[in-house]
């Protein structure tokens, strides 16, 4: 009778999801779906409250290495595989998604969501430039470099080998701040400068430079940043 009800609840929740999508539920209820299949005898409404409630939240699990969650959470590495994915799965969503369409990046937030989708779910720092033709639209967006936590390293002359590459006539610059507040340190403030000198001769422009942390952006332009670390 358990086995029956048990079934019976597995039912029900996959068929709330196909009528009404995941916004209808909780995080440990996102969680307790995902489990179903990956654990077809455990009781996965439990068993998610407690892996939420041992990272935090939903968000710090995502983004956990697998090995700890294994350990933390007495699940087999299958598992933790699983729920490892979930960010980088997003990432490779929205990234393909965009450049399927190739979209025309005219604006300030059009780039900046963009930005936030390239770096979600990265847990280093990671630097991208954003390659553009004469009309604003897409034509690759490059991974340049992968740093630590809280920095990584960026080379004028790699970045414009990759710009002559795609024969881009703008590009926008694209890091992320995983570990903190978005707002540029003094030290991108400075190579955002040499990248500037080092394209304008070729009369490639740099459009912007975006700092993504989570959801969030902050764009040097919208934000004046390089005129106004001029002024100081």
């Amino acid at each position: 009778m358990k086995k029956n009800l048990h079934k019976g609840h597995r039912e029900r929740v996959r068929k709330r999801f196909i009528d009404y999508g995941l916004d209808s539920f909780d995080d440990h209820q996102v969680l307790e779906l995902l489990l179903f299949y990956c654990l077809p005898m455990r009781d996965t409404n439990e068993l998610a409250h407690k892996m939420i409630d041992e990272f935090g939240s939903l968000t710090n699990l995502f983004e956990a290495d697998p090995i700890v969650i294994m350990n933390k959470c007495n699940v087999s590495l299958n598992t933790a595989v699983l729920i490892a994915m979930i960010p980088s799965l997003a990432r490779r969503y929205s990234t393909n998604k965009f450049l399927f369409e190739k979209p025309i990046l005219n604006s300030t937030k059009k780039i900046g969501n963009y930005s936030v989708s390239l770096m979600l779910g990265r847990i280093v720092e990671h630097f991208f430039i954003i390659c553009l033709n004469a009309q604003r639209k897409l034509i690759e967006s490059v991974l340049v470099t992968v740093g630590t936590v809280d920095e990584t390293p960026i080379y004028p002359r790699k970045i414009v080998e990759i710009a002559l590459k795609y024969q881009a006539t703008s590009i926008v610059l694209v890091h992320n701040h995983p570990s903190g507040s978005f707002l540029p340190s003094k030290a991108d403030i400075e190579s955002t400068k040499k990248i500037i000198g080092a394209l304008e001769p070729l009369n490639i422009e740099v459009l912007d430079h975006i700092v993504v942390s989570g959801n969030d952006y902050y764009s040097f332009v919208e934000r004046n940043t390089l005129a106004e670390y001029d002024r100081k």
